[in-house]
Order: structure tokens, then C-alpha cells, then sequence
């Protein structure tokens, strides 16, 4: 590895954790929101997705650039296209943050916050999803990517109990049928929060294992347990 491509990568590793920073206080301040009805703090996270896109749109263009000025291989290789898909994964979840603003903003303004969720549960493990899958990327730990991807299933969970909340909800109070889907819509960009956690998670196991366990994550874990995975 040349002096310069090295410097290239440690560039491209602060940009990434950068943009992880933004994008966790987005959620962080779109969860204070929900839970505080706040919009003036809903705005605050829609106003300040520009930077997050921008951000990402640099990110990439580094990317291509390397790609095309070094042609890196294995693990090199490697790391660059993580870089690409978790940039990718991470504006994803700062436009579900503005989302969850968004309608935050709609289920106050319309004057539907009689009717109301907890959501501090899936919130919480939403948000731990995130931390913990970034907390991989930066110790290259796949151990921990692996425990990411298991909690998914419990947000998953709680993302049904909502659908239930909303189903009895719209049957018995049809006159409040707005505020109710708000809250489903909410739920939805949580789900998906965790959902783009886990994805990122998955990239991890990539970078520091060689595995691609898209679609069989769940298998690759038990696999994992057991001590039967490999190492590259």
C-alpha cells in the first residue's frame, strides 16, 4: 500500500464515522421529538438532512475515485465497497429520521396526540441497533454484528403490536383513524431504522469475515454460535 492510497483510506474512514455522528443525533433528536411531541425539534432533524445527503453524495464520489485510481484488491477491495454500502445504508436511515419528523409534525399540527403510543421500547432498541452495528464497523468486531442482526426480530415484534394497537384503535375510535395512522407511519420508519441497522451489520460480518449473509443472516449467526463460520 502506497503512502498516499493509505491516506486515502484513512480519509475515507473519518468521513464514514462522520457521517455515522450525524446521522445518530438525527435519530437521536427525531426519538427526543416523539417522545416530547416536540416540532420544533422535528424541524431542527428535517433542516439538517441536507448535510447528511451531502455528505453521503462525498462520500461516494471518494469512493469511485480510489476505486478508479488504485484499483485495490482484497481486503483493500473490501473495505471500499463496505464503505459504499453502509454510506448508502446510513442516508437511508437519516431519511427515515426526517420521516419520523415529518409525521411527528403532521400528528401534532392535526391535533391527533389524544391518541398515542408508547414508543420508547422499540425506540430504544432501534437506536442501540444502530450504535452497536457502528460499534462494529469501528472495532471490526463481527461478534457484535451478529448480536445486531438477533435483535431485530424484537423490534420486528413490537412493529406488530403497533399494526394491532392501530387495527382495535381505527375499529373502536374511526373519528381519530388520522392520528392512529400517523402512528402506524412512525412505527413503520422505526422498523425500518433498525431494518438498515441490521443491513449494516451484515456489511461488518462482510468486511471483517469475507461472508455475504444477506438473506441467510439468521443462519450465518447460528452457524457463528457454533463456531463453524470461517475467516478470511
Amino acid at each position: 500500500m502506497t503512502r498516499h492510497f493509505q491516506h486515502e483510506i484513512e480519509k475515507l474512514k473519518v468521513r464514514i464515522l462522520a457521517l455515522a455522528a450525524l446521522v445518530e443525533k438525527s435519530v437521536r433528536n427525531a426519538v427526543t421529538a416523539l417522545a416530547e411531541r416536540d416540532t420544533e425539534m422535528a424541524q431542527v432533524v428535517i433542516g439538517e438532512d441536507r448535510e447528511i445527503d451531502l455528505v453521503e453524495v462525498d462520500i461516494e464520489e471518494e469512493c469511485q475515485k480510489i476505486l478508479a485510481l488504485h484499483q485495490p484488491v482484497a481486503h483493500d477491495l473490501r473495505f471500499i465497497i463496505a464503505v459504499l454500502k453502509i454510506n448508502a445504508e446510513l442516508e437511508r436511515i437519516g431519511d427515515a429520521a426526517v420521516s419520523i419528523a415529518e409525521q411527528i409534525c403532521y400528528w401534532v399540527n392535526e391535533g391527533h396526540t389524544d391518541v398515542s403510543y408508547d414508543f420508547e421500547s422499540m425506540a430504544k432498541k432501534a437506536q442501540a441497533m444502530l450504535h452497536n452495528s457502528l460499534d462494529a464497523l469501528v472495532n471490526f468486531n463481527a461478534q457484535t454484528a451478529f448480536e445486531v442482526i438477533a435483535e431485530d426480530d424484537k423490534v420486528d415484534e413490537i412493529y406488530g403490536d403497533v399494526h394491532r394497537f392501530v387495527r382495535r384503535g381505527v375499529q373502536s375510535a374511526p373519528h381519530q383513524s388520522g392520528g392512529f395512522i400517523h402512528l402506524l407511519a412512525i412505527s413503520r420508519h422505526i422498523e425500518r431504522i433498525a431494518d438498515h441497522a441490521s443491513n449494516i451489520a451484515e456489511v461488518v460480518i462482510y468486511l471483517v469475515e469475507g461472508r455475504i449473509i444477506r438473506h441467510r443472516a439468521k443462519d450465518a449467526m447460528k452457524q457463528d454460535t457454533f463456531g463453524n463460520g470461517s475467516q478470511s
